[in-house]
């Protein structure tokens, strides 16, 4: 008989290698213990950084949170900056989400789901353009989220909320048929009815 040869599996990732996953990429057990001096997700099995986000994105992002919580119907949970678990080797931190939280444990949640998301929100900013609009919608609705929102500063710098449903069949998103995009307000039945006004979300 031949020698088999094998190599050891890699272990956890410390500050020191997390940049050198092995061919089969890290597992979210391997590094969420990282202490890091950014914010990350793990793509396919790689960390990847995410950028600095301007005032105006936050501002965007918290106030979309609040007026989520303030019209949300039961049994909907809302939370922001919370990862989401893909799978093991992909884990995402959507800028608000709205979920389902019967039968989650919160006291030991680590992250919650995708399979118990109703609405991903993500507010666009320059460092995550082709994240927020291709790929991450990509993923979504790969994983059957009914719903997705894109926040972005339009040509004229004024906020525009693109509104996405879900094709079952086809797993992927069409633009919401009676209101693609909100402009001066967002008005909404789904997952549950929300009207905001553009200048309660953005003060200018």
């Amino acid at each position: 008989m031949g020698v088999v040869m094998t190599t050891p599996q890699q272990g956890r990732a410390t500050e020191d290698t997390w940049m050198f996953p092995s061919a089969d990429g890290w597992t979210f057990g391997q590094v969420k213990h990282l202490e890091l001096p950014f914010d990350w997700e793990l793509v396919d099995g790689r960390i990847a950084v995410r950028g600095q986000t301007k005032f105006w994105h936050n501002r965007v992002r918290n106030r979309l949170l609040i007026a989520l919580e303030a019209a949300r119907a039961e049994p909907y949970e809302v939370v922001t900056e919370q990862c989401v678990m893909v799978d093991d080797q992909n884990i995402n931190k959507p800028d608000v989400i709205v979920f389902d939280p019967r039968k989650l444990n919160f006291l030991e949640l680590e992250c919650v789901p995708v399979e118990k998301l109703a609405l991903v929100v993500e507010v666009v900013s320059p460092g995550s353009r082709q994240d927020d609009r291709v790929r991450k919608p990509a993923l979504f609705a790969a994983n059957k989220v009914p719903y997705h929102w894109r926040g972005e500063l339009d040509r004229d710098q004024k906020l525009a909320v693109h509104e996405y449903w879900l094709n079952a069949d086809t797993r992927s998103y069409f633009p919401a048929p009676s209101h693609p995009v909100h402009h001066d307000k967002l008005v909404t039945e789904l997952p549950f009815p929300i009207e905001i006004d553009r200048d309660a979300l953005v003060g200018f």
